[in-house]
């Protein structure tokens, strides 16, 4: 549930991408390989899977390119004082697509490559969502803190 959370913007959404991810994990039990990995990490994939899948169904990714994407400063004391509920909250506010990507590279640890892949986006457009969260993030944890 709390991988669900990460991508979801409400806890009903995260129980029915949890509930597919389950349907999914319970089909293809008979694939799974302990050779090739541990339960836990598979069914972290699938739940994954399940997010973008879902997060693809309700939004469309733009295709944006930057050259560049510019990185900005962000005041560590404002995050400081600011818990980790409320980070996530805020994160459930950007707009789906940039979530994701958001959520992806900043908790899930994905590269921009690999996210480009997945959502099948470049990785240009997979720098300016990620820029772009870092942007609306920074304004909100601003303005809650002045």
């Amino acid at each position: 549930m709390a991988i669900a959370m990460r991508y979801a913007t409400d806890e009903h959404e995260a129980a029915d991408i949890l509930g597919h991810a389950f349907v999914k994990m319970f089909r293809s039990l008979h694939t799974f390989d302990t050779n090739k990995g541990n339960f836990h990490g598979w069914l972290k994939k699938i739940v994954i899977n399940e997010s973008l899948d879902h997060i693809k169904q309700r939004s469309r990714f733009t295709s944006l390119e930057l050259h560049t994407a510019e990185e900005l400063f962000v005041n560590n004391s404002v995050i400081e004082k600011t818990d980790a509920a409320a980070i996530l909250q805020l994160v459930r506010q950007l707009p789906r697509a940039t979530h994701a990507v958001f959520v992806l590279y900043a908790i899930d640890g994905y590269t921009h490559k690999e996210i480009a892949a997945q959502l099948n986006i470049s990785e240009g457009t997979s720098k300016w969502h990620l820029s772009e969260a870092r942007k609306i993030l920074q304004q909100k944890l601003t303005a809650t803190k002045t």
